[in-house]
């Protein structure tokens, strides 16, 4: 049966999931505002959305975890520093200091930013964030999961996507990430050329990689400013959105009074996603042995606010992870269910809890629907609930309505 079909008049019910989706992300930003990840902002708002879950989860519960919150985009400013410090040093001859000081750099971006891997986590200030797991139970045995997931934290500001939207903060990292390149030339070039802690004398083309890598001190100046920790955004649509179409679909099950026979659908809302995918990380590692026993779909919902933007991520984490191709089959045909088409994409840059989910073995996918260019308001003060999108939301949790029903009925078969 598809959702469409589960009761009376389908259209105007989901019309009332979607008011009461946009209701509950502005009553939250009014009340609790920004949610800086494992902060009592966060954990006060979860406890907001959990009581709206009384009615219709018959668990519910908080799991809390150990997070570092500004470790995970803290290796902008860091490694810029280090390499303003490597360029004086290269420029003077320290090759080999300027050199260790790269490949930190180096390591430090690789394993925070790409791999999402906590290597770095304990030189930050350590906090308590929390996750959400709200499940209605089927009638019967549990023989198939689906988990519907948003996160309920929200970022520090991206200076340069406020200031210049897209093309201003990808010239930023850019520029910052080509560095990488002209630091090499210059500290491996010099060592190569037998000058360990001595000024390499000669002309030519290391000379001038050289100068080219201290005049390049200015635009790493830029990465030092990359991220505002003074003003958390509101992240209405990131990823407010997300946990409230998730709590559409178990809100329309109990107020309907469906309940499927051997289909457990749980509701996760996850702390510190901004921090790393630290609350989805958390999850999987606590409910390893659960997430084994019966077959579960994991999908994540993630910024719902660009109604041409929606779309299925197959490919996660920068395009390092790939999602489980069945999850991705499974909101394909749903999307269909729903009336849309729905492409399949790869998240360009960052990375949603569905990547972490994937990460540790299980099967997970993520639906978003978000101008990935990025959009002005994405981890900006931009992003209010006075900037929610209606038709978005309504097609997000029609899409998740007919995802968990589809689910029940085949699973990932």
């Amino acid at each position: 049966m598809k959702a469409s079909e589960s009761v009376q008049n389908y259209p105007s019910k989901l019309r009332e999931y979607s008011n009461f989706a946009v209701r509950g992300v502005k009553k939250i930003c009014k009340t609790y505002g920004p949610r800086e990840p494992g902060s009592q902002a966060e954990l006060d708002a979860q406890k907001a959305m959990m009581q709206e879950l009384e009615s219709c989860c018959e668990e519910i519960k908080t799991e809390e975890f150990s997070v570092h919150p500004r470790a995970f985009m803290g290796w902008v400013p860091d490694c810029a520093i280090s390499l303003i410090i490597a360029s004086v040093l290269n420029f003077f001859g320290y090759y080999i200091i300027a050199l260790a000081l790269v490949v930190f750099s180096l390591l430090f971006a690789v394993t925070e930013f790409l791999l999402y891997k906590p290597y770095f986590d304990i030189f930050y200030r350590k906090k308590t964030s929390h996750n959400v797991i709200a499940v209605r139970k089927p009638s019967g045995e549990v023989r198939r999961r689906i988990i519907l997931s948003g996160h309920s934290d929200s970022a520090y500001e991206w200076n340069y996507t406020y200031l210049g939207g897209p093309r201003l903060v990808s010239l930023v990292i850019i520029l910052n990430f080509f560095c990488f390149i002209i630091a090499f030339i210059c500290t491996v070039g010099g060592i190569s050329a037998g000058h360990l802690m001595t000024k390499y004398t000669g002309s030519g083309f290391l000379n001038v990689a050289s100068y080219v890598f201290l005049a390049w001190i200015p635009i790493l100046f830029s990465g030092m400013f990359f991220s505002n920790y003074k003003r958390v955004v509101m992240g209405a649509n990131d990823d407010l959105t997300g946990c409230y179409t998730a709590m559409a679909v178990v809100k329309y099950l109990g107020d309907n009074n469906i309940r499927f026979e051997n289909t457990e659908v749980m509701v996760i809302l996850t702390g510190s996603e901004e921090a790393g995918l630290r609350g989805a990380k958390a999850y999987a590692k606590a409910h390893k042995q659960e997430l084994e026993e019966v077959e579960t779909a994991y999908i994540g919902f993630d910024t719902m606010r660009d109604f041409d933007y929606i779309a299925i991520y197959n490919r996660d984490m920068t395009g390092l992870v790939k999602n489980d191709p069945k999850v991705c089959d499974l909101l394909k045909e749903a999307g269909k269910n729903a009336g849309f088409d729905l492409p399949l994409k790869s998240v360009y840059l960052g990375a949603s809890d569905a990547a972490a989910i994937s990460q540790a073995g299980f099967r997970a996918a993520t639906l978003a629907a978000m101008d990935p260019s990025p959009a002005r308001y994405y981890h900006t003060r931009l992003d209010t609930e006075d900037n929610l999108d209606p038709k978005t939301v309504e097609a997000s949790i029609n899409i998740a309505l007919e995802t968990t029903f589809l689910f029940d009925e085949k699973g990932l078969s």
